[in-house]
């Protein structure tokens, strides 16, 4: 686990940079405007909303080379061309990018539900979701670095295509594991077509949806805060002190993280994403960046644990030969979060003034995991008795995560 961990870590540095990249050098290479470069931006996030299900079913069904290999090489040809394609052209390319963008977050979320045993998922989530806020530290800031420090875009674009093969190429070599049995017993290993795949409607139901939707909400609020905060500090003259305000955020997730992944008995996942949205609504209000970065603190402490909740949701409710596709399509909420919430955050900023921005996105949040709740509660009542299924109900997932399944 140590060493998958690390591998997992360095391998989904270069995903994390694409976004910054993208922006970055259509804005200062081609000197057009942040529309455009948002424009771009929104091609390949359609792209990997779209493709992040499809790439996850291949892997159910093929394993995880065969979609590492065709992945890698995508990256490596879009990331090179790029530079070179007129404006629409690279466009339309960024959709295909973003459909096959290498899967690394899925992969290893796949992984660690078949390598850690079910009553010891939130702890490998919660580490996981700690190596993320890692890698969105290192990976924006060095695409940031390369671009404007080096004044090189293509340079920059292509390095990125050339990093995102190369993880693709180690994760090939490393071959997560994707079933908690490895192999058959010819020694020719298990995928999820040789072990039957599950109709969809087993599996997809009212509560699975309402996983999807939390983890959505949470990156509404998540996206919609980096874009507050910058706008915040540039309000007061400290847009220069962005970078390291971020970074004491996701440091406090870090710590979130840990004392989620740590205590017995952690809070349930509407719960957390209740406190998330609520503890942001109010961050607005605080005047300079060391303040602002303090009254991050208590949203930040819960961001991780979150999304994490989210995951180990996920991997309860699905049986494994279908966790693929059902990690790919949490994978496709939180990318069309992220895609809601810094837009949104961004238009209540230009019709009003920066400190409604968290404001927005936080009474989004909040309000989203309210009704989920309410969701959940009409179910129960309703609910008949049924036999046990074979996949662990929703209900328990939804509103006591920390339970086992079965519990």
């Amino acid at each position: 686990m140590r060493l998958f961990m690390l591998v997992a870590l360095a391998a989904r540095i270069p995903g994390t940079a694409t976004s910054t990249a993208l922006t970055l050098s259509v804005v200062l290479d081609r000197h057009l405007g942040y529309g455009a470069a948002g424009g771009a931006s929104a091609a390949f996030t359609v792209g990997l909303a779209v493709g992040s299900p499809l790439l996850g079913r291949a892997v159910d069904r093929r394993g995880p080379r065969p979609v590492l290999c065709v992945t890698g090489i995508a990256a490596l040809v879009f990331w090179t061309a790029a530079p070179l394609l007129p404006f629409p052209a690279l466009v339309a390319a960024a959709t295909v990018g973003g459909l096959l963008q290498v899967p690394i977050m899925a992969l290893v979320r796949q992984s660690l539900a078949a390598r850690v045993p079910p009553q010891q998922r939130r702890q490998a989530y919660s580490l996981d979701s700690m190596a993320v806020e890692v890698s969105f530290m290192v990976g924006p800031a060095l695409a940031v670095l390369m671009i404007t420090q080096l004044g090189d875009g293509i340079s920059t674009l292509r390095t990125v295509g050339v990093a995102l093969a190369l993880s693709a190429a180690v994760m090939w070599t490393y071959n997560p594991r994707m079933t908690a049995h490895e192999a058959a017993e010819d020694g020719s290993p298990v995928t999820g077509a040789a072990q039957g795949r599950p109709d969809r409607r087993d599996w997809l139901s009212p509560g699975f949806l309402l996983v999807l939707f939390v983890a959505a909400a949470a990156t509404v609020v998540l996206s919609g805060t980096d874009v507050s905060i910058v706008a915040v500090l540039r309000a007061h003259g400290q847009v220069q002190w962005a970078g390291v305000t971020i970074i004491l955020w996701c440091a406090a997730s870090l710590v979130g993280g840990f004392v989620h992944g740590a205590v017995p008995r952690p809070l349930g996942m509407l719960t957390l994403m209740t406190l998330l949205g609520a503890a942001t609504i109010p961050v607005g209000m605080a005047h300079g960046w060391l303040l602002l970065a303090l009254a991050l603190i208590p949203a930040g402490l819960v961001c991780a644990p979150t999304v994490s909740q989210t995951v180990v949701a996920v991997s309860h409710a699905v049986p494994q030969s279908a966790r693929g596709e059902a990690l790919g399509l949490h994978a496709a909420a939180l990318t069309l979060g992220n895609a809601v919430g810094a837009p949104l955050a961004g238009a209540v900023i230009d019709h009003s003034s920066p400190a409604f921005g968290f404001a927005s996105v936080g009474v989004v949040g909040a309000a989203g995991a309210l009704a989920a709740a309410a969701t959940v509660t009409v179910r129960r009542l309703r609910r008949v008795p049924q036999p046990a299924a074979a996949v662990t109900p929703l209900g328990e997932a939804l509103c006591a995560a920390s339970a086992a399944p079965g519990e």
